[in-house]
C-alpha cells in the first residue's frame, strides 16, 4: 500500500511540475538567436531595415537577430524558405509590398501569403522620389504631365529596379493615377535604374528617399515630388507628388515582419511585444529616420489586414496596366 501511494504521489508531482513547464517555457522564449531572413540582396531598403532594427529588437529579445539575405525570384525565394520554417518563432522573414504584389504577377507562387505566413508586425515605411534627368525641361509634376501628353504613347520611359519592385510600382501608381502611358524599362537593381536617368538612357525613375537624396543633393538628378503624403525631412524643400501636380496620388512602401503559419500566439506576441519595444527606443527612431524610414508599431492582426488589403489594391493595379512578370 505504501509503495502505491508513493507512486500515486511521484504521478501527481510529476503531473503538477508538467503543468508548470509549458508556461516556464513560453515565457522563455527565446532561448537562442532568432534567425531574421532578408529575402533580397545586401544594400537595398528591406536589407537597410532589417539592420536597423536588428540590433535593438535583440537587445529588447535578449538574444541575438542574425541577418540571413536569401534573394532571389523578387523575393519568392526567401519567402518559401520561411513558410517550410519550424513555426517555432526563430525563424522569421521581414519583407516590403513584394509580399502583396507577387501574387498577382507570379501564377505559379511557392506559397500562399494568407495561408502560410502570418504577421509579427510592421517596422515603418518609407517614401520614393520622382525624379528625372536634368536634361528634361520640366521643373514640376504639372509640368511633366504636360510633357508626356504632347508626345506619343510611351515615348518616354521610366527605368525602375525590376518588375514588380517598389520602384515599378511607384511609377505604375503614378501612370494609373495621371492617366498616362509611361515606357517602363526595368533594371536589376535600383543602383543601374538611376545610374541611367542620371544620364538620360530614361528620362524619369521613382528610387527609395534615402538612396536618391545623394544624387538630388548633388544636382546629377532633380526632383519633382516625394510620394507620401507628407513631405520628408530628408528633403524638406521637395514637395509631395499631390502638391507638385498630380492629386490623389500617394505611394509609401512598408516593411512588415512574418512568421510562418503554426506559431504559437505567445511567441508572436512576446515577438510584437519587443519589435514595439525596439521602435518606439528614441535611439532607433533617431537612426531610422536619418535613413529615410518612419517606424511603424502594428499589431500581429492589424499587419495581417494590411497586406490582404494590399493585395487586393495591387491585384487590380497589375491586372489593370497588363504587368507580367518577366
Amino acid at each position: 500500500m505504501k509503495i502505491k501511494l508513493a507512486a500515486g504521489v511521484l504521478c501527481a508531482a510529476i503531473t503538477a511540475a508538467s503543468c508548470w513547464a509549458f508556461p516556464a517555457a513560453a515565457q522563455a522564449f527565446p532561448e537562442r538567436a532568432v534567425t531574421l531572413v532578408v529575402p533580397f540582396a545586401p544594400g537595398g531598403s528591406v536589407d537597410i531595415a532589417a539592420r536597423l532594427i536588428s540590433e535593438a529588437w535583440g537587445r529588447a529579445l535578449g538574444q541575438s537577430v542574425i541577418i540571413e539575405n536569401r534573394a532571389g525570384a523578387s523575393g519568392n525565394i526567401g519567402m518559401a524558405a520561411v513558410a517550410r520554417a519550424q513555426p517555432n518563432g526563430y525563424t522569421l522573414a521581414i519583407n516590403t509590398m513584394s509580399l502583396a504584389i507577387n501574387p498577382a504577377l507570379y501564377p505559379d507562387m511557392p506559397f500562399d501569403t494568407k495561408k502560410d505566413l502570418r504577421a509579427v508586425g510592421t517596422v515603418g515605411t518609407s517614401q520614393h522620389v520622382l525624379t528625372v534627368t536634368n536634361a528634361l525641361p520640366v521643373a514640376n509634376v504639372t509640368e511633366l504631365l504636360a510633357y508626356v501628353r504632347a508626345r506619343p504613347a510611351n515615348e518616354l520611359s521610366f527605368g525602375s529596379a525590376g518588375t514588380g519592385s517598389t520602384f515599378h510600382m511607384a511609377a505604375e501608381l503614378f501612370k494609373s493615377v495621371s492617366k498616362t502611358q509611361i515606357l517602363h524599362v526595368p533594371y536589376k537593381g535600383g543602383g543601374p535604374a538611376m545610374v541611367d536617368t542620371i544620364s538620360g538612357q530614361v528620362q524619369m525613375s521613382f528610387p527609395v528617399l534615402s538612396a536618391a537624396k545623394a544624387q538630388v543633393d548633388g544636382h546629377k538628378l532633380r526632383a519633382l515630388g516625394v510620394t507620401g503624403t507628407t513631405r520628408s525631412p530628408l528633403l524638406p524643400d521637395v514637395p509631395t507628388i499631390a502638391e507638385s501636380g498630380l492629386p490623389g496620388y500617394a505611394f509609401n512602401t512598408w516593411f512588415v515582419i512574418s512568421a510562418p503559419a503554426g506559431t504559437p500566439q505567445p511567441v508572436i506576441d512576446t515577438l510584437n511585444a519587443k519589435l514595439a519595444e525596439a521602435l518606439q527606443s528614441p535611439a532607433l527612431m533617431q537612426r531610422m529616420r536619418q535613413e529615410g524610414f518612419d517606424p511603424l508599431v502594428s499589431t500581429p492582426a492589424q499587419t495581417d489586414a494590411m497586406v490582404a488589403a494590399e493585395m487586393v489594391r495591387w491585384d487590380g493595379i497589375v491586372k489593370d496596366a497588363g504587368i507580367q512578370a518577366n
